[in-house]
Formats: C-alpha cells, structure tokens, sequence
C-alpha cells in the first residue's frame, strides 16, 4: 500500500518570533479563519509569537475526498507540531478549541517536550468517563439534525446553514452579529474552495494510543462558556478537575464560540497561563 503524500498544512503568524509562542488550534470543519485576524493581534501584543494554522480538509491545507479521509485523529495531532517545527519553535503553549482542544490535549501528552502550558477552550476531557455529564442541548440537537441532506456543493444553502450553526452556538449574554459572522464564513468558504471536504473531520478514527488528560505534565488553563449549548459548563468543570493545580475561566453566557465581546478576558487569561 502506497502511503499518503505530505500533506501541505498552510500557517500564519502574528508578532516577534523572538517572544513566548503560542499555537491555536482550532476545531470541526474550521480553518485557521476562526481564529481571527484581529483576536491574533490582540495575543500578539501582549508580547506573545502567535501561530495559526488551517486543519487538514479546511482553508488552504491538503484536502481530500469527502466521506474518506486517509488520515485519523492521531495524524491531525502530529500536524500541530510540524507548524512548530516550520517556525522553528522548540516549545509553545498549546491552544485548542472545540475539536481542536482535543487535538491540543493529545499535542500535550504525546509530544509534553514541546509543550510549555496547554488551554483548552469549549472541550471535554480526553480520556475519562464523560458518559455521566449533559450532552448538546435539545435545540442544538434539533439544529444539527437540519445539516443532514445538506447539499454542500450549494454555496448559497451552505451559507446560510453555517450561519444558523453560528447563531445556535452564540453567546446568550452578547447580541450576535450576524453581518460579521456571514462575511467570515463567505470568506472561509471561498478561500476553502468549498467546504465538502471539512466534513471528514466527523468522520476520523480517533488515536491508536489511548491517552489520559490526568497524565498531563504541564499547566492547564481551561476557558469555557456558561452557556455552551455543544459541550455544557459541566465538561470544563470535569477537565480543570481531572487536573491538578488547573484554572477554570467561566465566561458569562458563553456559547461554544470566540464572541469578541469575551476576547479581553479570554485574551488575559491566554496571556498570564504560563
């Protein structure tokens, strides 16, 4: 069997490379796009080197066809440290939203030489017994059950139904703002050439080694919304637990997004966790 070709994994920069780095991953379907521009500025001036970069099937990185990725879970954790390794980065402080605080809890325990501090934000704990905490919420559940004959070929339908997801997923304290949020996804979903390929990202087999958040070795930071309708308050509360000496940051309302209403503590908090 042939293996895969090296895929192209497409990063950007923000800030002096000679400063404490820090690398944000971000989560399903999501490209580096998610991380904005100006969220990265912001980290960059509190004398941080930030790092983005697009997940395989998203943005400009390598992409396949949908409904048969070859690659897993394990291959997207290793992709986090070749953005190190381009940059030429020893060690950074790891951030992961969603899916992509999966992949940052895994970038930790599997490489913990190249990690420095981990936060993970709108994510559940790898590893430990989560079948006892709330799942999505009922109107969340009902909203991703209209995605299923989703025709993701049609630009127009895609849109619209990425910007409901957005507003489902909205902060219940901050107004949402639906005009930036579509620009955002229009630019997401040209520069991608398409989404189809991002939904892959559902369909991955997890990593062959089976890891354990309660064997990480360096400081936990975890940023959760109170309001989160995809993984409850209470998946953040069990993995700052699961970990000794780590930080909990409750945000007001929160949903499973970056509302820029909630950046300045986010923001401080991301700067301070070392």
């Amino acid at each position: 069997m042939t293996p895969e070709p090296r895929p192209e994994i497409v990063s950007e920069t923000f800030g002096n490379p000679a400063d404490p780095a820090i690398l944000l991953i971000m989560g399903a379907m999501a490209s580096m796009l998610w991380w904005p521009k100006a969220f990265c500025r912001q980290l960059a001036e509190r004398s941080r080197f930030v790092m983005r970069y697009d997940n395989r099937d998203t943005g400009l990185s390598t992409k396949y066809e949908p409904g048969a990725p070859p690659y897993t879970f394990e291959d997207m954790t290793d992709d986090a440290i070749r953005v190190l390794d381009d940059h030429g980065i020893r060690k950074a402080h790891v951030v992961g939203m969603s899916m992509g605080g999966m992949i940052a809890q895994n970038v930790a325990l599997k490489h913990p030489g190249r990690v420095s501090a981990l936060t993970v934000i709108s994510c559940s704990p790898l590893g430990i017994d989560t079948s006892g905490l709330p799942g999505a919420s009922e109107a969340y559940r009902k909203h991703s059950a209209e995605g299923t004959g989703l025709d993701w070929s049609n630009r127009d339908q895609v849109l619209d139904y990425m910007v409901k997801d957005a507003r489902a997923l909205s902060s219940t304290l901050h107004p949402f703002d639906e005009r930036r949020t579509r620009a955002m996804i229009e630019e997401d979903y040209d520069r991608s050439g398409g989404l189809a390929s991002a939904i892959n990202h559902f369909l991955l087999e997890g990593s062959a080694e089976k890891r354990n958040i309660n064997d990480l070795m360096v400081p936990l930071l975890v940023i959760h919304g109170t309001s989160d309708p995809l993984f409850p308050i209470e998946h953040g509360e069990a993995l700052a637990a699961a970990v000794a000496g780590a930080r909990l940051v409750r945000i007001e309302g929160g949903g499973h997004e970056l509302n820029r209403a909630d950046w300045p503590e986010i923001i401080e908090a991301m700067a301070i966790h070392h």
